[in-house]
C-alpha cells in the first residue's frame, strides 16, 4: 500500500529513517563494504534488492498489459500532434506509448534524512524517455459514424437477435383472457386507429373531438397516443432521421397494441411518413389478432401550410428547419387506408361521424363480433335454434314422437318463431319464471354470455340464488307459453316436451321444461299499465284455464313456414342479414308498418335515407318490415299489406335497389311505449342500426269503459312511445330517426311536413280517413283538390301508388266476404290418409278447408254411409273406426252430416275456427260409420241421443291420419251428458295394437288411463269458459254393453236411411 512506510538506513551514517514504500525502488545508495556494516544493515540491504527486483517485474507486466489493452481503450495522448495511423499497428510505437504511460508519473527522489555524514549521495533516476512519434505517411481521413448512426446500428442488431429465456404470454392462453370474452365483458372492443397525415392535417383536432364523443356521449374507454407527447418521454431519445422515425412508429405501435388488447379504443396520431413503417405497425396488430384501422388525413400541402397551427411551415419557409415532411422530406400516402378523411372539405363533426360509423361497423362500440359488418343482436349473441342438418332433423322428429305434447295456439307459434329464429336474442326459448320476473319489473334480463355463473341463461329458476351475471339486456315484453293444469300434469317430470301445432305436428322440442304459476293479472298490469279486459291481447291472456306457463330453451324442427303464399318474405335473421349484404349495405334502417304504405310513409323512408347519407353512409338499405304475427281483427290483413308494399316498390317509390321487404314474425300486443322498445330491440337481430319511429307507435284506444276512461280514449299519450324509445336505457347500439306528422300538400301533390305559412294548402289524411275512403271506393280527385275528401269521395293524386290503392280499396269493399290472410297463421300440414282429397286453395287452417273421401275408383264416397260398420258380421266386438282428429291435434274436425258426401271439415263458431284448448289429446278421436244416436230415443235419466254418429276414443299407440279407417276392438263406453243429450264415447283399441291381445274391457287398460279419459271428458270445455260436463258414471261400461250400444245406433242409422232425411238436413246419399 502507498500508505505503508518502511524502515531504511542512510548510505552514509546508517541512520534508520522512514521512507514511503512506493519510493524505495527509486533510491540508489553508495557502495559500502559489508564487513564495515552491522549485521542488521546487511539484512536490510538484501531486502532492498529483492524489492527492486519485484518492481522490475511489475514494470514489465505493465508494459505487456498496455501493449494489449491500451489500443482498445485509450487514445494516444502523448502523440497528439501526429495523425492516427491506420492498421496494422506498429509494435514499436505501441511499446513506446506503453513505456510512456508506465513512467509518466515517475516519483521524485526523496530527501536524505539528516545525518552526521555529508554530503548526501546523489539520487539518480533511470526513467526512460518518451520516444518521438514515428513519422507515418499521411492516409485519407475515414468518415466516422455519428452517435445517432451508431445507436441505430446497435438498435437494429439488438432487435434482430433471438430472444432466449423469454416466456411470452400470448392472447388466448390461460395466462391471459381472450379478446372476445374481454370485449363482451367491458362492452367494447379494443382497436387501434392509426391516424396519419402531414403536420397540420387535423390528426390531433379530429382525434380530440372523437375522444370527447366516445368518452362523454357513448361512455367508451378511449385513449390517444400523440406524437408530441411521445417525444417528451418514450421517444425522447429519437431524432427525425428515417431510422429514428421508424423506431418511433415501432414503439408507438407496440404501446397501441397493448392498449388495444386491453380493450381500449386507441388512437395514434403520428405523421409516420413512411409506408413501410405503417405497414409494419399493421402487421404487428394482425399478428396479435388486434383490429387495426389506418385513417388517412388527406389534406393538400397548400391547406396545411395555410393552417400552420404550430408555425412550423413558416420556419421551413425561412430556412430554419430542414428535412420537413411534405416539403423537403418525403411523405408516402397510404394506398389502402380503411378510412380517408378529406377534412379540408368536411366539418370536424362530420369526420367524427364517419369515424364512429367505422368503429360501429368494426364492432368496437359494442364489444361483440360483427362478421358481416352489421350491428349485432342485443347481447351480442346470434341466436338460431333451427335444426337443419337432415340426419339431426330426422332424429329429433323421431324423438318428438315419444315426448309429452304441449299444444300451441296461433299466437304461441308466432312467439316460437320469434325465439327460435333469434328475434328476441339472447332469449333462446320461452321465459322461465326468473326471466319473466326480471322482464316485468326491470324491462331487462341478466345475461351471461361467458357462462361464468353455470349456464345461468338456461338454468331452472333458483329463488335462493345469490350470484348473478353483471350484464343486462333489454327485455321489454313477456314471452311466455301458457298451459292448462291438465298439460302441467301431463308433462310433469319430463326432461323434454314436444311443442305441437293445431294439426298435431311437432314444431319444436323444449328442453328441461320449467312449469310455474302464471300470474296473469300481474303480467297485464306490469306490461300494459292499465285495466281494460276487452283490450285485444289482454283478452287473449285472460282466456280461462291457462293458469300455468312452461319455460325452457327450444330446438326448432326445421324452419317454421305458414304455406300462405307469403313464406318468401319470411326471412330468418341470418337470411335477412345476408340479403342486406348482397345489396352492399353499410347501414340498415328499419321501418315497421301495420298499415298500407302511402306517400307520407314513403316520404319518411326516403327522408331517413337522405339523413343517413348526409352522415357519411354510402349505401343505406331500408328494411320495410311489416309486422306478420297475430293482430286484432280490425287491422289490415297481412296479405293485403304485403301485396300493397310490392306495388309501392314496383312503382319506384321505394326502390328495390335499396329496399328489402321482410316480414317480422312477432305478434302485436298493443302495449304502447313498452312494446315499441321490443320492436326496436328485435330489429337489431336482423342487422338494423337505425329505427324510424313516428308518433304513437304501438298505441291504441281503450276497448271498454273503465275508471277514469271511456271506450275510444287513447290508452297511451301519442308522444310517449317515441320519447320512451329514444331515451330508453336498453336500446344498446340502436339509433333512431324520429319524425313528426306529415300532411298532404295540395299544391305539389306530395306528403310532407306542414308549412305554417300556408296552412290551408295541407290536408290531414289519417288512417281512419284512409279506411273510409277505401271503403267508399274513392276515385281520383279533380285538379282542384277539395278539403273534405270524404264528402267528395275522392283520393288526391300522389297520396298512394294507384295499384296499391286498388288493393287496399278492394279489401275494404270485400272485407267480410274475401278470403284474407289476417296474420301469420299456419296452413296445411294436417296428415291426411291416402284415400282423402283436399283443395290446395283451401288448405287446413282456413274456414273452407274440406277433406273428401274417395273410393278405389277415385269417386267421392261418404264415410258415414258408404263405409261398413263391421269388418265381419261374425265379430260384433270389432268395428271399423274412421279417424277425424289424430292424437295431439287440437282442431275440432268432424264429419259434416249436411254436406254432400259428408266430408271432414273444421267446426266453426261465429265464423271462427274452433279448437280444443284444454290440452293435447292422448287418444285418436273419430266416428263409427253407419251409426246414429237417435234423438227420439230416451237414455239415462231421460236424456236423448245427440243426433250424431257414435264418437270413438282410440287408445292405440299409433297416431292415425285424418280419414284413415281401422279395425278396432270395443273395450267399453263412457256416457257424456251434455245439455240433456246423451253422447256415447266408445272406447276402443286398434285390433293390431299389442294392447288388443291383453285387454278385453276398459278395466284392463293401464293404470291411470281411465281417470285421464274421465277428466278430459268432464273438463275439456272449461277452457272455453263453459261449465264441466257430467258423466252417467265415471266407470266405463263393459265391452259387451258398449257393443250393444253400437248395434242399437247402427239400427237407428238403418232406420234413418230407410225413411230419408226429412227435416234433419242430413245428406244421406
Amino acid at each position: 500500500s502507498s500508505r505503508t512506510r518502511a524502515k531504511a538506513l542512510c548510505g552514509l551514517c546508517g541512520a534508520e529513517t522512514a521512507v514511503p514504500a512506493r519510493n524505495m525502488s527509486s533510491h540508489h545508495y553508495s557502495p559500502v563494504d559489508a564487513e564495515d556494516l552491522p549485521g542488521s544493515y546487511r539484512y536490510r540491504q538484501k531486502t532492498l534488492q529483492r524489492w527492486r527486483f519485484s518492481m522490475f517485474l511489475s514494470f514489465a507486466a505493465g508494459v505487456v498489459v498496455c501493449m494489449i489493452a491500451y489500443p482498445r481503450l485509450l487514445p494516444c495522448k502523448a502523440c497528439a500532434p501526429c495523425e492516427k495511423a491506420s492498421p496494422p499497428v506498429n509494435v514499436a510505437d505501441v511499446a513506446s506509448r506503453a513505456a510512456q504511460i508506465a513512467v509518466s508519473k515517475c516519483p521524485a527522489c526523496p530527501a536524505c534524512p539528516e545525518c552526521q555524514h555529508k554530503p548526501c549521495p546523489a539520487c539518480e533516476l533511470s526513467c526512460p524517455k518518451i520516444p518521438e512519434c514515428p513519422s507515418i505517411a499521411a492516409a485519407p481521413a475515414a468518415s466516422q459514424p455519428d452517435d445517432a448512426e451508431v445507436v441505430a446500428r446497435h438498435r437494429t442488431k439488438m432487435l434482430a437477435r433471438d430472444m432466449v429465456n423469454i416466456a411470452e404470454c400470448k392472447p388466448g392462453q390461460v395466462c391471459r383472457a381472450d379478446a372476445l370474452n374481454r370485449s363482451r365483458v367491458i362492452g367494447q372492443k379494443g382497436i387501434t386507429l392509426w391516424m396519419t397525415g402531414l403536420s397540420g392535417s387535423g390528426k390531433t383536432t379530429i382525434a380530440e373531438a372523437l375522444e370527447r364523443r366516445l368518452l362523454y356521449k357513448l361512455g367508451k374507454n378511449v385513449f390517444r397516443i400523440d406524437g408530441d407527447n411521445l417525444r417528451t418521454g418514450l421517444t425522447k431519445d429519437l431524432g427525425f432521421s428515417p431510422d429514428d422515425r421508424a423506431e418511433s412508429v415501432r414503439r408507438a405501435s407496440h404501446v397501441a397494441a397493448l392498449f388495444s388488447e386491453a380493450g381500449v379504443i386507441t388512437m395514434v396520431t403520428l405523421i409516420s411518413p413512411y409506408r413501410k413503417d405503417r405497414d409494419a405497425a399493421r402487421a404487428l396488430h394482425e399478428k396479435q389478432g388486434i383490429p387495426f384501422m389506418e385513417v388517412f388525413m388527406d389534406v393538400p400541402l397548400s391547406v396545411v401550410q395555410a393552417r400552420d397551427p404550430k408555425g412550423l411551415y413558416k420556419k421551413v419557409a425561412k430556412g430554419l428547419i430542414k428535412g420537413f415532411t411534405g416539403v423537403d422530406a418525403p411523405y408516402e400516402a397510404p394506398l389502402h387506408a380503411e378510412l380517408t378523411l378529406k377534412n379540408s372539405e368536411l366539418p370536424v363533426e362530420q369526420c367524427v361521424d364517419q369515424l364512429v360509423m367505422a368503429l360501429t361497423a368494426a364492432g368496437a362500440l359494442s364489444g361483440h363480433a360483427m362478421p358481416d359488418g352489421l350491428t349485432p343482436p342485443d347481447g351480442g349473441v346470434h341466436i338460431n335454434r333451427i335444426t337443419t342438418a337432415p340426419e339431426a332433423l330426422l332424429a329429433r322428429r323421431k324423438e318428438a314422437e315419444t315426448l309429452p305434447k304441449v299444444p300451441l295456439t296461433d299466437i304461441d307459434v308466432n312467439w316460437l318463431q320469434v325465439v327460435g329464429e333469434g328475434w328476441a336474442a339472447p332469449l333462446r326459448g320461452f321465459m322461465r319464471e326468473g326471466t319473466l320476473v326480471q322482464t316485468l319489473h326491470f324491462n331487462s334480463v341478466l345475461h351471461d354470455p361467458n357462462n361464468v355463473t353455470g349456464d345461468y341463461n338456461s338454468a331452472t329458476t333458483d329463488w335462493m340464488q345469490s350470484s348473478f351475471p353483471r350484464e343486462r339486456v333489454s327485455s321489454p315484453v313477456p314471452i311466455v307459453l301458457p298451459v292448462t293444469d291438465f298439460t302441467r300434469r301431463q308433462i310433469a317430470g319430463a326432461g323434454a316436451v314436444a311443442l305441437t301445432n293445431a294439426a298435431g305436428v311437432a314444431l319444436a322440442i323444449l328442453r328441461s321444461p320449467e312449469v310455474y304459476e302464471l300470474r296473469v293479472r300481474e303480467l297485464i298490469h306490469r306490461t300494459f299499465g292499465m285495466t281494460d279486459d276487452e283490450h285485444p291481447y289482454v283478452k287473449e291472456l285472460l282466456k280461462p284455464g291457462k293458469d300455468y306457463a312452461v319455460g325452457g330453451e327450444v330446438e326448432l324442427l326445421g324452419k317454421i313456414t305458414y304455406n300462405d303464399g307469403l313464406d318468401a318474405y319470411r326471412l330468418t335473421a341470418e337470411e335477412l342479414r345476408a340479403a342486406f349484404k348482397a345489396k352492399g349495405a353499410d347501414v340498415v334502417y328499419a321501418f315497421q308498418t301495420r298499415n298500407p304504405t302511402h306517400a307520407g310513409h314513403a316520404f319518411l323512408m326516403k327522408d331517413s335515407r337522405q339523413k343517413l347519407m348526409a352522415r357519411g353512409y354510402k349505401k343505406p338499405v331500408l328494411w320495410l318490415s311489416p309486422l306478420g304475427g297475430w293482430t286484432k281483427a280490425s287491422d289490415v290483413p297481412l296479405d293485403v299489406r304485403v301485396k300493397q308494399h310490392q306495388e309501392v316498390m314496383a312503382a319506384g317509390e321505394l326502390h328495390p335497389d335499396w329496399t328489402v321487404m321482410a316480414i317480422w314474425p312477432s305478434p302485436m300486443i298493443y302495449a304502447g311505449p313498452t312494446e315499441v322498445q321490443f320492436h326496436a330491440k328485435s330489429r337489431r337481430a336482423g342487422g338494423a342500426s337505425y329505427f324510424t319511429v313516428g308518433r304513437d307507435p304501438a298505441g291504441m284506444p281503450y276497448s271498454s269503459d273503465g275508471p277514469g276512461h271511456e271506450e275510444g280514449d287513447d290508452i297511451y299519450h301519442p308522444d310517449h312511445g317515441r320519447y320512451a324509445l329514444m331515451s330508453s336505457p336498453g336500446v344498446g347500439g340502436m339509433q333512431f330517426l324520429g319524425f313528426s306528422k306529415v300532411y298532404y300538400d295540395k299544391k305539389d301533390h306530395t306528403m310532407r311536413g306542414k308549412d305554417e305559412s300556408r296552412p290551408d294548402d295541407f290536408i290531414s289524411i289519417s288512417g281512419s280517413k284512409m279506411r273510409k275512403l277505401a271503403a267508399l271506393a274513392a276515385k281520383p280527385c279533380p285538379p282542384t283538390i277539395p278539403s273534405d275528401l270524404i264528402a267528395s269521395k275522392c283520393i288526391p293524386p300522389g297520396f298512394m301508388v294507384q295499384k296499391g290503392w286498388e288493393i287496399v280499396s278492394d279489401y275494404y269493399i270485400r272485407q267480410k266476404t274475401g278470403d284474407w290472410v289476417p296474420y301469420s297463421k299456419q296452413l296445411g300440414g294436417l296428415p291426411l290418409a291416402p284415400n282423402m282429397r283436399s283443395s290446395a286453395e283451401q288448405p287446413f287452417g282456413k274456414v273452407a278447408f274440406t277433406a273428401h273421401f274417395v273410393g278405389a275408383d277415385g269417386a267421392q264416397i261418404s264415410p258415414w254411409h258408404n263405409l261398413a260398420l263391421y269388418p265381419t258380421a261374425s265379430e260384433p266386438s270389432f268395428v271399423n273406426f274412421v279417424c277425424e282428429i289424430p292424437r295431439g291435434a287440437t282442431a275440432k274436425l268432424e264429419v259434416q252430416k249436411e254436406k254432400p258426401f259428408n266430408p271432414i271439415m273444421q267446426d266453426t263458431k261465429k265464423g271462427a275456427l274452433r279448437y280444443y284448448t284444454y290440452g293435447a289429446s292422448f287418444f285418436n278421436y273419430g266416428m263409427l260409420p253407419q251409426t246414429w244416436e237417435d234423438p227420439a230415443k230416451k237414455g239415462f235419466n231421460g236424456t236423448v241421443g245427440d243426433n250424431d254418429p257414435l264418437d270413438v276414443m282410440d287408445l292405440s299407440s299409433r297416431t292415425c291420419k285424418v280419414g284413415e279407417m281401422r279395425k278396432v276392438k270395443i273395450l267399453g263406453d263412457l256416457e257424456l251428458i251434455d245439455q240433456g243429450e246423451l253422447d256415447h264415447k266408445i272406447i276402443v283399441v286398434d285390433a293390431e295394437d299389442p294392447l288388443a291381445a291383453s285387454a278385453s274391457s276398459a278395466a284392463d287398460l293401464p293404470a291411470g288411463v281411465v281417470p285421464k279419459l274421465v277428466e278430459w271428458l268432464k273438463r275439456y270445455k272449461t277452457t272455453d269458459g263453459k261449465p264441466e260436463n257430467k258423466l252417467a258414471s265415471d266407470t266405463p261400461t263393459s265391452a259387451a254393453r258398449a257393443a250393444e250400444v253400437v248395434k242399437e245406433c247402427h239400427e237407428s242409422w238403418q232406420a234413418l236411411k230407410a225413411r230419408g232425411a226429412g227435416t234433419t238436413g242430413f245428406w244421406l246419399g
